[in-house]
């Protein structure tokens, strides 16, 4: 196959000249662009604080509260979802209460070196793909600034007395 036909005759060199036989190649007449547009979304999820439920202003003498039942920690899982937390409470030095939606109760352990007096007001956790909060994975943060983990979840249940 020859090169001829690539070529016009006009471009071609003449015969035995010393001229490469290679095509020039043109010059780029404009630099390629390259656009990259990335979307990032985050969402935060905040956990309150427990509001104050319903209590008696008064004892009017006839109405004596119940005493409150006697709680026990229990194993449960390593993750809650994130949506039935309704409410937090500090419970100690290193303890966080949750209040779920369905009314169970679930003591946190926090880290070491975290202080449950941090989280008064609540915190926040950043959703993850599959929607839990669980031990030693994800990080709760506080209005105060701190940042801890939870090293063990508890479902608090009631025993008879």
């Amino acid at each position: 196959m020859e090169r001829s036909h690539l070529t016009p005759p006009e471009d071609r060199p003449p015969a035995g000249s010393e001229v490469s036989e290679w095509l020039p190649l043109a010059p780029p007449t404009q630099t390629p662009a390259f656009d990259q547009v990335r979307i990032e979304q985050r969402v935060i999820i905040r956990i309150s604080p427990r509001g104050n439920s319903v209590r008696p202003s008064a004892f009017n003498g006839m109405d004596i509260p119940p005493p409150p039942p006697r709680l026990v920690e229990r194993k449960m899982g390593n993750c809650i979802p994130v949506n039935r937390i309704v409410g937090v409470e500090p419970r100690g030095d290193d303890r966080l209460l949750l209040f779920l939606s369905d009314r169970t109760l679930v003591t946190a352990q926090l880290a070491r070196n975290c202080s449950a007096r941090d989280y008064y007001a609540g915190f926040y956790l950043e959703r993850t793909r599959d929607g839990q909060m669980c031990v030693n994975r994800d990080k709760i943060h506080s209005r105060a600034g701190s940042n801890c983990s939870i090293s063990s979840l508890r479902r608090l249940v009631e025993v008879g007395n």
